[in-house]
């Protein structure tokens, strides 16, 4: 039996048009690395002692770092903040 006996189906061209595709945008309103542009709340205590260890601090939100920058240079974590006013109260005068 040769190859050229054997029966092939014809290969189905592909058919031209345009469609329409929608695309849901699943980005989150924080995306990763936002924390790298915050500024973060952490007990002062644990800030120094980080300072002289170089150990890690831990802030409300979560995030783990070294701090190294000035945080009056960033705006204030929305996460962190939302943990502290649900502590404290708010501090802009809405209560």
């Amino acid at each position: 039996m040769s190859l050229m006996s054997e029966t092939l189906e014809p290969m189905t061209q592909p058919q031209g048009g345009t469609s329409t595709i929608e695309r849901v945008d699943t980005r989150e309103l924080v995306e990763p690395g936002d924390a790298e542009r915050f500024a973060h709340y952490v007990k002062k205590d644990k800030i120094l002692e980080s300072a002289l260890s170089g150990e890690p601090v831990i802030a409300l939100c979560g995030k783990v770092w070294v701090p190294g920058r000035d945080p009056n240079r960033f705006p204030v974590c929305p996460a962190c903040k939302e943990i502290l006013d649900g502590v404290f109260g708010s501090d802009d005068g809405d209560e």
